[in-house]
């Protein structure tokens, strides 16, 4: 019986944690806090994304910092699985720096980096519809890099990769 039952729980947990494969726009819920605006600055400007999992909303902070108190509610503080992100300027190159928490939270490590690598090209496709101005207003960021920093007390998986532009995730 338990065998009879354990792919079934297998697949409603995948179906529970894995079931934002696209993102839906009425899912996600955008705040620009002044004195962001929604085409302007681009340095500094900060995401702060976390996400309910009861309800699958995902709700996305646009600022000029990352925003302390959407960090803070119990489910973020818990689990640990917030995204950050920001603007850098490089020598007039401009890259979007995308911020992990693979320790800590709830789960082993192995399976909290799975599940980030998993939806982080939901994670750029939030980023870009929820910014859509500003890259309407400034076109060659969807040309930048990304730059996703998993961040771990383990050195296997802290590092820092490559994951393409924003034009990929539209």
């Amino acid at each position: 019986m338990r065998s009879e039952m354990h792919p079934f729980i297998t697949l409603k947990i995948k179906n529970w944690v894995f079931n934002l494969n696209r993102l839906n726009p009425n899912k996600l819920h955008v705040t620009i806090s002044p004195p962001t605006t929604a085409d302007s600055p681009i340095i500094p400007r900060c995401y702060t994304l976390t996400h309910s999992d009861r309800t699958g909303d995902l709700f996305l902070t646009i600022a000029n910092e990352f925003i302390k108190k959407q960090l803070k509610r119990w489910q973020t503080r818990i689990m640990r699985d917030e995204v950050l992100a920001e603007w850098v300027k490089t020598e007039e190159i401009f890259s979007l720096h995308v911020y992990c928490q693979i320790s800590g939270g709830i789960g082993p490590i192995k399976f909290r980096d799975k599940i980030f690598r998993q939806e982080l090209p939901l994670v750029f496709e939030a980023f870009r519809y929820g910014d859509q101005k500003l890259f309407a207003a400034n076109p060659f960021l969807d040309k930048a890099q990304i730059w996703v920093h998993f961040r771990s007390k383990k050195e296997k998986y802290n590092k820092v990769e490559e994951w393409g532009i924003p034009e990929n995730y539209k």
